[in-house]
């Protein structure tokens, strides 16, 4: 199963853009509450109710593990992207996750403040949002400033909001290839 990780604070578009491309490629997602209330606000207080909570995600992948071409998706904003970040239980299940080849994904400040925890991520091409790029160059992260989407290997990540279109079809296509990524791509007149 794949999974968008919501927290309080958490960037709007930055969640919903890329679930829809994931669900219009007809890829199973879920949304996880990384607390035990469903209902998350955004940074800009917008409520999105998550599919799970906290605790309904914790004994279902204890009773399925995440398989490596599963993926564990972080939306940026703020606090959003602290708050994931200061959940050890989930930092603990990210590094497990990627520490055996699995897929992540992180947009804006996630890919630093989130992804950034990960040991692993030496000379690994990524992006995320200006200004929050010293943390990725301390854990030895080849930053791109440029692209606002970056694939490398089983990881995607993203600068920001105005990237969070191409950042879902970037996790279609590392999912279920290129032609299925174009496919969304045109539906939506991209």
């Amino acid at each position: 199963m794949n999974y968008l990780f919501l927290a309080e604070g958490f960037e709007i578009v930055e969640a919903m853009a890329p679930a829809d491309m994931i669900s219009r490629a007809g890829i199973p997602l879920t949304t996880v509450s990384i607390s035990q209330e469903r209902l998350v606000s955004s940074s800009h207080g917008i409520q999105v109710f998550s599919d799970i909570d906290w605790d309904e995600f914790k004994s279902g992948i204890a009773v399925e593990e995440l398989r490596a071409d599963d993926i564990l998706i972080f939306p940026g904003g703020m606090p959003g992207s602290v708050n994931l970040a200061e959940k050890t239980e989930l930092m603990d299940i990210l590094q497990k996750h990627f520490g055996r080849g699995g897929n992540v994904a992180a947009i804006c400040a996630a890919p630093s403040v989130v992804l950034g925890k990960l040991d692993g991520i030496a000379d690994r091409k990524m992006c995320c949002y200006q200004g929050f790029e010293q943390a990725l160059i301390e854990k030895g992260a080849l930053v791109d400033v440029k692209n606002g989407v970056v694939i490398d290997r089983n990881m995607v990540t993203s600068r920001g909001a105005g990237h969070a279109i191409a950042f879902g079809l970037a996790i279609v296509s590392l999912l279920r290839g290129q032609a299925q990524a174009d496919k969304v791509a045109g539906a939506i007149m991209l």
